[in-house]
């Protein structure tokens, strides 16, 4: 009788700690809890006979004792280890400091780090280790030499170096999507627009990449008006970035433009207007992001060096040096080369009527030679002030059949929409997305971006 009234005091107290466990967090210490549960059963049945008066009297006094009196230590996981378990050394990633070096640092031989090396091929170049990027070391308590090698170049990704078998390994982050929406007004500028409410500048970004064929963001007016619907990502629940765009809205005062992700065919996945036809204009509106005109064309201009009137038949966009310079279109690079007034210049044939021509550059881009053809958007060489100029900017040129033209100005005709067994689907896609966006329209009053 007194062995089965302790065996059920047993399971009565093993049933509570069941039913505490399930009230945690299961994601964390389910696993850790459901061990120590498991090793303090069969420490009680080991250690239970009939005649030990210390342990019936234990299991006794259990009965009465309150779950919350056992302490529980809840173990910190991160990368898939438990870090209480061993000792954690973090740093990062220092100008000029190699996987090599840290690794000898920590007591690996050589033989051992070129294994390491061979074996992350494939997996992870590291020659890509950068400075200022976070590592860690974990070593087992007591252990002369670490067991895991971490780095983390962003918070999407990390790897693992298993140090003790010469294995790497990559672990992508499970990312979280939220669809979320955004509106504003532009008082000075969009940057002010969307940093000032608190608003990833990315998300800037993004818009101006759907609209760059439609809106000239250099020409931004006080009252012009954007509307996002966008994908917001989060990793265990913080916001970590900027998705997918699927709708963007821009109004000015003369017209109204939407650009609308579709990718329902990966052939044909972009940014289409409200009727299906491509954002793709054939060119972008401008050679550089995030930079502001300091000189337009003008057939009789002064120079600022020269001190005498000359045509400036092109575009001065004035940007910091080092800026990244993209190609307004496809095309062939027919020059590429120093030029007395213009400097280290590039020129690109894009069809039988339109060239383009970049001047000033602080150096080209790797591989921008004569001959080889670029794709619209595609790097071709950074900002700088060779040659004639005061300060560090792009001269760009738009030449129609062999004339300098004001690009600005220029219209083109729209492309072919959507083939016509893409457009139900297109629609339906358009149709989600404008209903997302319809409960914005009644804060149109209020300036201030907001999110939902």
């Amino acid at each position: 009788m007194r062995s089965s009234r302790y065996k059920d005091i047993l399971c009565q107290r093993i049933t509570h700690l069941k039913h505490q466990i399930k009230a945690w967090n299961k994601r964390r210490i389910f696993f850790w809890s459901s061990i120590l549960l498991f090793f303090s059963a069969v420490a009680l049945l080991l250690n239970y006979t009939p005649g030990n008066k210390s342990m019936q009297a234990s299991l006794a006094g259990s009965a009465k004792t309150e779950l919350g009196a056992f302490p529980i230590t809840v173990p910190h996981l991160k990368y898939g280890f438990a870090l209480d378990t061993f000792l954690v050394h973090e740093g990062i990633i220092q100008p000029n400091e190699f996987l090599g070096t840290l690794l000898q640092n920590q007591g690996l031989n050589p033989e051992k780090i070129g294994q390491i090396v061979e074996n992350a091929k494939g997996i992870f170049d590291i020659k890509l280790l950068r400075a200022g990027k976070p590592y860690t070391i974990l070593a087992k308590a007591g252990k002369e030499k670490p067991d895991y090698f971490i780095y983390e170049p962003s918070v999407y990704v990390y790897y693992v170096f298993d140090l003790k078998t010469q294995s790497v390994r990559r672990v992508d982050r499970p990312i979280q999507k939220e669809l979320k929406t955004a509106q504003g007004t532009i008082e000075s500028s969009l940057w002010n627009a969307m940093t000032g409410q608190g608003l990833d500048y990315a998300l800037a970004a993004k818009m101006e990449d759907a609209l760059q064929w439609s809106v000239d963001f250099h020409h931004l007016q006080k009252g012009d008006r954007f509307e996002l619907l966008y994908e917001q990502e989060y990793i265990d629940g913080k916001p970590v970035g900027i998705g997918r765009l699927h709708l963007a809205r821009y109004q000015t005062a003369d017209n109204d433009f939407y650009a609308i992700w579709y990718d329902k065919n990966e052939k044909l996945q972009g940014y289409y207007d409200l009727e299906g036809r491509p954002m793709n204009k054939g060119f972008l509106k401008a050679p550089v992001k995030f930079s502001r005109i300091s000189s337009r064309f003008n057939p009789s201009r002064l120079h600022p060096i020269l001190k005498r009137h000359r045509p400036h038949l092109g575009t001065d966009y004035a940007a910091p040096y080092g800026t990244p310079i993209y190609a307004v279109g496809n095309g062939v690079v027919i020059e590429a080369r120093y030029s007395k007034g213009g400097g280290n210049m590039v020129k690109i044939k894009h069809d039988k009527h339109y060239t383009t021509r970049y001047l000033h550059m602080q150096r080209f881009a790797q591989g921008i030679r004569p001959g080889v053809a670029v794709k619209q958007g595609q790097l071709i060489g950074y900002v700088g002030s060779t040659g004639l100029a005061t300060g560090p900017h792009v001269h760009f040129e738009f030449l129609k059949d062999g004339k300098a033209v004001d690009h600005t100005k220029l219209q083109f005709p729209p492309p072919d929409p959507l083939p016509e067994e893409e457009l139900p689907e297109f629609f339906k896609l358009r149709d989600k997305y404008l209903e997302a966006l319809h409960a914005l329209e009644n804060c149109w009053e209020e300036p201030a971006v907001s999110t939902r």
